[in-house]
């Protein structure tokens, strides 16, 4: 029989492992076939039985060789293409040899990260359109911002990760209640002279969704012009239906994709996180709310909805604008560098801002490199509240050198969530971090989503990034960070009265907790660097 040659298309280095998988997979079916073909024709029909025997013999090894030339061919894969992140690797590897079948499915779908040619072609875009942004850093503080050496750090670190300024002159209102934020998004909406832009990560066609795309669409009917971006992962459900009325109002609409085939979409890595409004260039507001009746406690599933959202008003929204403007750019290809997009900045506050963006398009991480210096930073005491906790090794063991070395350390965490092996996997890092004096709770009352830090009462950080390694490595994330002591003051005012709704871990007692919960909480760690 003559031998059958695999001939691969010029694919590139994504494509071509799937290529040669199929080839080799499908030859070797060829060449099983041929010899039980052969076989059966030697066989003769007077040995019916022994040949279907044979048959049935012949079928259990061929699954057996396919599984196992598809596990080798998957680790290589694994190796050849996630060689920075090695507990990852090794996370996946255990997955496709103790999930046959399944490990490889998983891996493909939301394993394969894709992220250096999108990085590429991010890194472009931004580029493109910073020559035609105007620039922001004549709002630089001076005198009005006096920061320690510990701040001092922080504000170069932003500024050479995420490449913005602390500015001064701010206005920053901090709320708790989702119900109060979404009122204030609508009140803002409906004030609107000349622009509505609109970022979100999850976007429900409920209740919720749907009366506040009637406001938009009202808003754009009387000649406002509204943006709205939505991440095509997180946002799946929007159909065209319910965005029908939107672009028949004229509302520019678009979806934030890592690439627009079928195959790229498999992927849920490099998604957009951010939750962002800015109106008319003079108001914004970012943190962890989405849009949803979820959000604003009407799912009796998930009960009350526990989150930190901001109001901005100076010269930080102009910031926010610019994260904007980058994202929609990328989507889209329209440039909104006009300079009525980004209008001179009321003096409205005194608080001093920094916006921080962070994403796989970065040299530096600039989430993980700002919250990993921040704990550090600390000297007397820190609080972290997060929706999300599974740790990278590095902010594993800040926290645990930070209490180690005296700072009072407060963790509040989720209790109950919707992916409730985030929580066991959470678990697993307790036992250390408690032995190095970390303080746990665990949030009781519903829903914790918040994602806040503060630290000796002088520095905070607001935003949408999650304390676990997709949003501070692979996802597109925003925050503020705050140097002002009220703000600080109010998120450690706000800590206190939630941990009246949480469970405090005790270590003697966590020490003694069932075996099978030990066993599931590894068991989900092990996966850790890919939740």
């Amino acid at each position: 029989m003559p031998q059958q040659v695999c001939k691969i298309s010029n694919s590139n280095e994504l494509q071509r492992p799937i290529a040669v998988l199929t080839c080799e997979i499908s030859a070797f079916q060829r060449a099983v076939e041929a010899t039980m073909a052969a076989d059966i024709s030697a066989s003769g029909r007077a040995g019916w039985l022994q040949d279907s025997v044979k048959s049935m013999d012949y079928k259990t090894l061929i699954s057996l060789l396919v599984l196992y030339l598809v596990t080798l061919l998957l680790i290589r894969w694994v190796l050849l293409t996630r060689k920075s992140q090695p507990l990852s690797t090794i996370a996946w590897i255990l997955a496709i040899i103790m999930l046959p079948y399944l490990g490889g499915l998983l891996f493909l779908f939301f394993g394969i990260n894709r992220v250096e040619r999108r990085k590429r072609t991010r890194r472009a875009a931004t580029r493109n359109l910073a020559e035609h942004l105007p620039s922001l850093n004549h709002y630089e503080f001076s005198s009005d911002c006096p920061f320690g050496e510990e701040q001092q750090q922080l504000v170069r670190l932003i500024r050479n990760t995420a490449d913005t300024v602390p500015t001064a002159g701010n206005q920053v209102d901090l709320y708790s209640d989702t119900n109060v934020t979404l009122r204030r998004i609508e009140e803002a909406i409906e004030s609107a002279q000349e622009s509505i832009h609109l970022e979100y990560y999850i976007w429900r066609p409920d209740a919720t969704g749907t009366r506040l795309r009637d406001l938009l669409v009202a808003k754009a009917r009387q000649g406002v012009t509204v943006r709205f971006l939505y991440d095509g992962f997180g946002s799946l459900w929007l159909t065209r239906r319910f965005l029908r009325p939107m672009t028949e109002a004229g509302i520019h609409v678009a979806t934030f994709l890592p690439g627009q085939s079928l195959r790229e979409r498999w992927s849920i890595n490099l998604r957009n996180h951010r939750k962002i409004v800015v109106v008319d260039g003079r108001t914004a507001f970012t943190g962890g709310m989405n849009i949803g009746d979820e959000y604003i406690g009407r799912n009796k599933v998930f009960g009350f909805w526990r989150d930190t959202h901001l109001r901005v008003r100076g010269a930080a929204v102009l910031q926010l604008q610019r994260v904007f403007a980058e994202d929609w750019y990328y989507a889209t290809g329209e440039e909104l560098t006009a300079p009525d997009r980004f209008p001179e900045p009321d003096e409205a506050g005194d608080v001093c801002a920094q916006v921080v963006s962070s994403g796989p398009d970065n040299s530096v991480p600039a989430f993980h490199a700002l919250v990993f210096t921040a704990i550090n930073s600390a000297q007397k005491r820190l609080t972290l509240a997060t929706s999300y906790f599974v740790p990278t090794v590095a902010l594993a063991m800040a926290l645990e050198t930070a209490a180690s070395r005296g700072v009072h350390v407060r963790l509040l965490v989720a209790g109950k969530s919707a992916h409730h092996w985030t929580v066991l996997a959470g678990r697993s890092y307790y036992e250390s971090l408690l032995e190095a004096g970390v303080e746990i709770h665990e949030y009781r009352r519903g829903i914790l989503h918040s994602k806040t830090l503060t630290f000796d009462g002088e520095w905070s950080l607001v935003g949408t990034a999650n304390f676990d390694s997709r949003s501070m490595l692979l996802n597109f994330e925003v925050g503020v960070a705050l140097y002002d002591e009220e703000i600080a003051g109010q998120l450690d005012a706000q800590y206190d009265e939630d941990i009246r709704h949480a469970r405090r871990i005790d270590p003697h007692v966590w020490r003694q907790r069932p075996l099978r919960g030990v066993l599931l909480e590894n068991i989900c760690r092990l996966f850790s660097p890919v939740m």
